[in-house]
């Protein structure tokens, strides 16, 4: 329980990565994968029909006892607010509306926000573009762990609380790692949140409140659904920095499952990256892959070769800026 990973630094490669020659190649064989872009008609209902279903748990747990508000929290409340902040990944991505509507995109991922409590989808998108454009990327990519988190919560006990503390590393990461201006819309998604956190405490007190954002800290942290944090790019064999998973809780969480899929195509909306599968069959049957979130998990607290340290870096050029 006490042994320590043997790993003690992340896994450096001084090659691009693979997503950009994959996409190439799959395009150039099958095109047809093109018209699987753009905007899932269906999203915005879908996130509007959770986004009310949060609302009225909301009147519904006003009276609960406490110990009754944490226990819905992690078994209902979070997994549907784990599962908006996978909406706000694909809405990013400008697939609620299309790349023409951008703004329309901004400002329906900050009403997706709102049951999770706490403003949160402008500054995933600002930091989400670069995990994309230079993933793995040194200094650029806020998604990998800081030297700190891969030598210290290097035994099991310390990365199962790693795995607990995992909102609190992923909110404050990238104003260490990498930190940028604060943006407008990331005011505006502030106030709107407070405001509409301050007219639920109105209606209904403090009660469905803590409701809201004790299931968003928890089922970000330790929970099945947060098994794809380290399924998406931990290192599990050497050599593969990306991988997919294809069991049943990509049901609840837009096919975020699918990500060596989306990497290869960020535009294609997660309902579609099935489809991709299923084309370029050739390209993914034989690569690595998860069944299971839970089994990760798992792995990943009693394996001595996992850690946080068990990522893909590069050092990347800066991309100029149109």
């Amino acid at each position: 329980m006490g042994n320590r990973v043997t790993r003690e630094d992340f896994e450096w490669v001084y090659t691009e990565q693979p997503h950009t020659q994959r996409r190439k190649e799959i395009l150039a064989k099958y095109p047809e994968i093109k018209t699987l872009m753009g905007p899932d008609p269906h999203l915005k209902w879908i996130v509007s029909g959770m986004v009310f279903m949060q609302l009225l748990a909301c009147y519904l747990v006003k009276d609960l006892s406490w110990k009754w508000i944490f226990f819905w929290a992690y078994a209902f409340g979070g997994c549907i607010n784990h599962s908006l902040t996978l909406a706000i990944h694909d809405i990013s991505h400008n697939v609620a509306f299309g790349n023409k509507q951008a703004k329309w995109n901004r400002w329906f991922a900050i009403f997706a926000n709102l049951p999770i409590g706490i403003p949160y989808s402008a500054s995933f998108k600002k930091y989400h573009i670069d995990h994309h454009r230079y993933l793995g990327g040194d200094s650029l990519d806020v998604d990998i762990p800081t030297d700190f988190e891969g030598w210290f919560f290097c035994t099991p006990l310390r990365k199962l609380l790693w795995l607990f503390l995992q909102p609190l590393f992923y909110s404050l990461r990238p104003l260490y790692v990498n930190p940028k201006a604060i943006t407008r819309m990331e005011i505006l998604n502030a106030l709107v949140q407070f405001s509409v956190d301050l007219i639920i405490y109105y209606l209904w007190g403090l009660k469905p409140v803590i409701y809201l954002i004790a299931g968003t800290i928890l089922c970000l942290g330790f929970h099945p659904i947060s098994g794809h944090f380290i399924a998406e790019h931990y290192m599990f064999l050497k050599g593969y920095e990306t991988y997919s998973y294809y069991g049943p809780l990509n049901w609840l969480t837009f096919n975020v499952g699918y990500h060596m899929e989306h990497h290869d195509f960020p535009s294609i909306p997660g309902c579609r990256l099935p489809m991709v599968k299923k084309i370029a069959a050739e390209y993914y049957d034989n690569l690595p892959h998860h069944q299971s979130w839970i089994r990760v998990l798992w792995d990943f607290v009693f394996d001595d070769t996992l850690g946080p340290y068990s990522r893909v870096k590069r050092l990347c050029k800066l991309a100029k800026e149109s």
